[in-house]
């Protein structure tokens, strides 16, 4: 029984030991991390070049009438001709339309009427004061001469004031009918509505019209729009993230559907102070210079401001952006061992197409495909590699300035 347990203990051993043995060799016949190589990744790439980035923000808006009123009546009436049209150039002082004015005409005649009669009243009133005024001149004498009694100098002296106070009643009555002359005047004068406005003599333009003549008309009843377009304002919304980079003063590039091959320039005149919580937009006035007359209000526009501006900047192309580690940067190619090495990056102005790098300095070909199978020091094959090298050299050629 010993000789048995014996046996099998030496027969356990000398199966382990040949296990171990196979392990060993199996582990050596595997090609170890040293020896195991990557195939190189395919890569294009473009240089890093010298040139101008700008910042530039792209909005959408509408554009507006730099200024716009509604002619309307300031009184009651039938609207008896109107001489404008949609689309009419208007000069200042312009008579737009005429109301019917047969009852304002009455009312000046009765106006004038009772202005005569109130200067008749006055001449008559100043003929009375004269004769009361020599009367008590007279009763003055004659009571120096003890001629006259006390009674009747009173007499003379009470009917020169009460003539005196009725001249001054009708004189009074003279300037209240002159005054309610004027006022009739006023009202007449209202039947003829003119086109006036306070800035400037260009001539304007009729925007709408609201009714047609016959029409009865209530007191500010809209009749025609006038419309100051040698100028226009364009209402773009700006997001939080772009509101602190506009500024008043700031130039701006206007194009439209309406003419997709021209672009009209603007400036920002008026930015609101206050973001809107429901939006988070800011409205931000832009004034468009208009004298051809081709923008119209309501026209959709897309506007262009630049932000900010460096010349000579060092730039890569906004594709070639990783991040490894955490760390914003792009991968360098090193042309002579045929590897990508990751570079961080600090940057600066970036639009779409193009990003500016202010360190470290840098120079040669940066990876701007396939750069997600990359690691720091993964070898690389560039396409047509001879051919290819040799045209990155050269750069883009334009795109810089987006």
């Amino acid at each position: 029984m010993k000789k048995v347990f014996v046996t099998l203990f030496f027969l356990a051993l000398i199966g382990l030991l040949g296990w171990q043995v196979y392990l060993r060799i199996d582990e050596l016949r595997k090609p170890t991390a040293r020896d195991r190589r990557a195939p190189p990744v395919p890569v294009e790439a473009e240089p890093v070049r010298k040139d101008t980035v700008r910042d530039i923000g792209f909005f959408t808006g509408t554009l507006y009438p730099c200024s716009q009123y509604i002619v309307a009546p300031k009184i009651a009436g039938r609207l008896e001709k109107l001489f404008v049209k949609i689309g009419d150039p208007v000069k200042k002082g312009q008579l737009i339309a005429v109301l019917e004015d047969d009852e304002y005409l009455q009312q000046v005649g009765q106006a004038r009427a009772e202005l005569q009669v109130a200067k008749a009243n006055v001449e008559e009133g100043r003929s009375a004061l004269d004769t009361a005024r020599r009367e008590l001149d007279r009763a003055k004498a004659l009571r120096q001469k003890k001629i006259a009694s006390e009674s009747e100098l009173d007499a003379a002296g009470a009917e020169f004031n009460s003539q005196e106070a009725k001249y001054k009643v009708a004189l009074a009555q003279v300037a209240q009918k002159e005054a309610a002359l004027k006022a009739v005047q006023v009202r007449l004068s209202y039947t003829k509505i003119r086109a006036t406005w306070e800035e400037g003599d260009q001539d304007r333009v009729v925007g709408e019209r609201f009714v047609d003549e016959g029409t009865m008309l209530a007191p500010n009843t809209p009749i025609v729009s006038i419309l100051d377009i040698c100028s226009l304002t364009g209402v773009i919304f700006v997001i939080e993230r772009d509101y602190s980079k506009v500024k008043v003063g700031q130039e701006a590039l206007i194009s439209t559907d309406a003419f997709p091959d021209r672009t009209f320039s603007g400036k920002v005149v008026r930015m609101a102070p206050l973001i809107k919580e429901t939006s988070r937009e800011a409205r931000v006035e832009v004034e468009i210079f208009n004298p051809e007359g081709l923008l119209k209000p309501g026209m959709f526009i897309r506007a262009q401001i630049e932000f900010s501006r460096q010349d000579n900047a060092t730039i890569v192309p906004a594709r070639a952006l990783t991040k490894r580690g955490g760390r914003e940067g792009v991968f360098i190619i090193k042309r002579q061992e045929m590897i990508a090495q990751f570079v961080p990056l600090k940057l600066g102005i970036a639009n779409s197409e193009w990003v500016q790098v202010i360190e470290p300095p840098l120079s040669g070909l940066v990876v701007t495909l396939g750069q997600h199978m990359l690691e720091d020091g993964s070898a690389i094959v560039l396409p047509g590699e001879k051919g290819q090298a040799r045209d990155l050299k050269k750069g883009p050629t334009k795109g810089a300035e987006g």
